[in-house]
């Protein structure tokens, strides 16, 4: 609550007598340390060199060599979540995270919006009297309001930050990523071929920022939370990072986890009798079916490394090589923080907290892939395809992921990966650094603790209790427990009794050291929870989960089953969501407009995207562009939406008009006229008309391009089931930034139309054109 004002108030200034006390600046407590959170993505428990990883770096060992590192600290098995619970110190359905931003549901779990009674560290910290930014990945915004006609509500500017400088989505491409800056979307400020890197930009964005912050006030404390898109997919590195590591994993990821796995031992980091379950260990599609016959997903069969010709195994070595120079690279960008610290006099007292938000990624499938938006759309990668590709793995040409045996590898000794509640998706590097505050120097703590439990430990270093209310709204209990005492106490048990988990399907809960989880696939659509087979896991001793204990001790799995339920009701853990990526993404949400058939773009605008823009999957449509063409003639993109990955776009080249359709960055399928494009003043028109539908919701047919009423042009097409990106790659009307659709495209970057474009409409109502001169004239008058 404010201060009341204790001055004087007369008719006369001179006669009364002012209080400022209500109007200052809150101040944070005497000698409050800076708080700097490291979210790192996708990682996996065994890929830092400290965790026993065979991946140099140097700067995170060193914060862990100087601070302490801890081997029994968990997540959820998905970004979003995890963030949620970090920054709420609540679990991820009570924060409406059950699953990624990208993939709400509508239901109190899972609606992408955190709650104000959960207020951030953001919120908290800022009423403190702290100074708050962050930069990079946010991705706790629900897709409809990733937008520039959206309520910046649920923007890092809106939860707490008092500046941002990073991407919204989940996932962006690090050379060409959709930036935003605080509330605004901004081009980025270099190219990769003038060494752009999205990592480099964010460190260099940090530094500036607490630099700004030091010129002004030198003792306010910061809490910085720096988020990069590493080491998520596409693993985008420049080259000579990659080198570093050439040869590296040619034994292959069986053999990784047995090196891996030996020095963990060796460094105190797993008990010793820990074991190494099979790279299979829930089934593959030959083994194991749901009900009524549904199939066990591919995308999680892992091949054995032996059975590999040596043709794969050079290719998944080599994306195994990507990886690692990626998180090298940004080992370094973080040790350029920690510089700047040390050479300002700040790492003393700075509490550096340092995670990954899951555990090692499978989205690469057996195979691998070099577009990682073929996962999403339920498109089967194609090992020829990736092979081709072999040179180009980590530059801008490929939207790379390594293959699911890498997971495995990068998550020693657990088994699976991200996505599922066994430890290979929830079981994460946890680092704290703080020299002031930490008496133990490079020691292992064994404590078992959670994502939520991050929060109340920053409060409680810091000398802060949760507010009552933030923000005028009453607050939610904490859901964590605080760490703090772990810091000085490396033999205590921990305070933790209980934490619950749920993703995708996949359901665990831990109490006292014990551990039930289900062997339910996840994205599998298998539904039929309640027939789920449950194991059981005595995780003090048995870290891996290799010694199923279901049978040996019914009455415990039987009371953490039924422990699992109660947590689920108590957080809101219902209901279940098996359903396949496509169909999860792909769902009906909110819009910002009224339903329509008729959408309008504007050049010399923002890029519109795919989650509020047009929606063309699976169906008939129409693009119009109005164009006046002077003497000459002109060239330039009129309309694009997506990139080289997976879009579809609208130019003029060499007077010609031109509409390619770029199918998830395989087939890139090209119509082009006949005739040159007039001068003067015109409708130009790409019309696809849906003739038919494969199974998974390919659709194809006949695309027509038109100038006024004539049809100018025609072929066959096919179109994909889903987005075209998880996040980003919206639509550009008058030039195309980012990554292109087609490398065909006239001219330089970014492909700016040269004649005069009125606007682009874009029309999904399937009715036919009778007369697409006066059609496409009724178009304009209608918007």
């Amino acid at each position: 609550m404010p201060e009341p004002f204790k001055g004087v108030i007369n008719l006369d200034i001179r006669d009364s007598v002012p209080d400022w006390t209500p109007y200052e600046a809150p101040t944070a407590p005497k000698d409050a340390p800076n708080v700097l959170m490291i979210v790192l993505d996708d990682v996996g428990f065994s890929a830092f060199s400290c965790y026993g990883g065979l991946i140099e770096t140097p700067n995170i060992d060193r914060l862990a060599g100087d601070g302490l590192l801890y081997t029994q600290w968990h997540t959820t098995a998905l970004c979003s979540p995890t963030r949620a619970c970090l920054l709420t110190g609540r679990n991820h359905t009570t924060a409406g995270m059950a699953c990624i931003a990208e993939g709400t549901t509508g239901f109190p779990n899972s609606n992408g919006h955190i709650p104000f009674e959960c207020a951030t560290l953001a919120e908290v910290l800022v009423e403190a009297g702290y100074g708050t930014c962050m930069l990079g990945k946010w991705h706790l915004c629900p897709e409809e309001e990733m937008h520039l006609a959206s309520t910046r509500r649920n923007w890092p500017v809106g939860r707490g930050f008092e500046r941002y400088y990073g991407f919204l989505g989940g996932e962006t491409n690090q050379y060409f990523p959709s930036l935003v800056s605080d509330n605004q979307s901004v081009d980025q400020p270099a190219t990769p071929a003038e060494g752009y890197h999205l990592t480099e930009d964010l460190t260099d964005e940090a530094i500036t920022y607490l630099r700004d912050l030091r010129q002004i006030d030198p003792h306010k404390p910061f809490f910085m939370y720096y988020a990069p898109g590493a080491t998520h997919a596409p693993h985008h590195v420049p080259k000579d990072w990659i080198e570093r590591y050439a040869g590296k994993f040619d034994e292959g990821y069986e053999h990784y986890r047995e090196e891996v796995l030996a020095r963990q031992k060796e460094m105190g980091i797993v008990p010793p009798e820990t074991e190494l379950p099979p790279i299979n260990p829930i089934g593959t599609p030959e083994s194991r079916e749901g009900p009524d016959g549904k199939p066990f997903p591919e995308t999680d069969h892992t091949l054995p490394w032996d059975s590999l010709a040596d043709e794969e195994k050079r290719l998944f070595s080599r994306m195994a090589e990507v990886y690692a120079g990626f998180l090298s690279h940004t080992d370094h960008q973080i040790g350029r923080i920690i510089s700047y610290l040390e050479e300002a006099g700040e790492l003393e007292n700075t509490l550096i907290v340092l995670v990954s938000d899951n555990g090692a990624s499978a989205e690469g499938g057996p195979y691998g892939s070099v577009n990682e938006n073929k996962f999403f759309n339920g498109i089967p990668e194609s090992l020829e395809e990736n092979l081709t590709m072999l040179d180009l793995l980590g530059g801008p040409e490929t939207y790379n992921h390594y293959c699911n045996g890498w997971a495995m590898a990068f998550n020693t000794p657990f088994k699976m990966w991200k996505r599922y509640c066994y430890a290979g998706g929830i079981a994460d590097p946890l680092i704290m650094h703080w020299p002031k505050g930490l008496r133990a120097r490079g020691e292992v703590r064994h404590q078992y603790h959670h994502a939520v439990d991050v929060a109340p430990t920053i409060l409680e270093c810091i000398g802060l209790k949760m507010p009552e209310a933030v923000k005028g709204v009453t607050q939610w209990p904490l859901e964590g427990v605080s760490m703090r005492y772990s810091f000085d106490a490396p033999g205590v048990e921990s305070r933790k009794e209980t934490q619950y988990y749920t993703m995708l399907g996949s359901r665990g809960i831990w109490h006292r050291g014990w551990k039930a989880v289900t062997t339910h696939p996840t994205l599998s659509g298998w539904g039929r929870f309640m027939e789920d087979t449950w194991e059981l896991y005595h995780t003090d001793i048995d870290r891996s989960e290799v010694r199923n204990l279901a049978e040996k001790y019914p009455e415990m799995l039987e009371h953490l089953k039924a422990l699992w339920f109660h947590e689920a009701g108590r957080y809101g853990g219902l209901p279940l969501d098996d359903r396949p990526a496509i169909e999860v993404l792909t769902s009906p949400r909110p819009q910002p407009a009224p339903r329509r058939n008729l959408f309008a773009y504007y050049p010399g605008t923002n890029p519109v995207p795919q989650a509020v823009g047009v929606n063309i999957r699976n169906q008939s449509y129409a693009i119009a562009a109005d164009v006046e063409i002077p003497d000459g003639g002109a060239e330039g993109v009129l309309f694009a939406q997506g990139d080289t990955f997976g879009g579809h776009a609208l130019y003029i080249k060499d007077n010609h008009l031109h509409y390619v359709y770029n199918f998830a960055g395989s087939t890139v399928q090209q119509v082009s006229s006949f005739v040159e494009v007039p001068e003067g003043a015109g409708i130009l028109s790409a019309v696809f008309t849906k003739t038919g539908e494969e199974p998974k919701g390919t659709a194809h047919g006949r695309l027509a391009l038109y100038i006024d009423d004539r049809m100018v042009g025609e072929g066959e097409i096919k179109t994909q089931p889903g987005k075209f990106s998880l996040s980003g790659g919206g639509i550009s009307v008058g030039l195309q930034r980012g990554s292109p659709v087609t490398a065909d495209y006239p001219g330089e970057r970014p492909w700016q139309f040269t004649g005069t474009l009125k606007k682009v409409l874009v029309d999904v109502s399937g009715e036919p054109y009778v007369h697409l001169e006066t059609e496409g004239e009724a178009m304009m008058s209608r918007e």
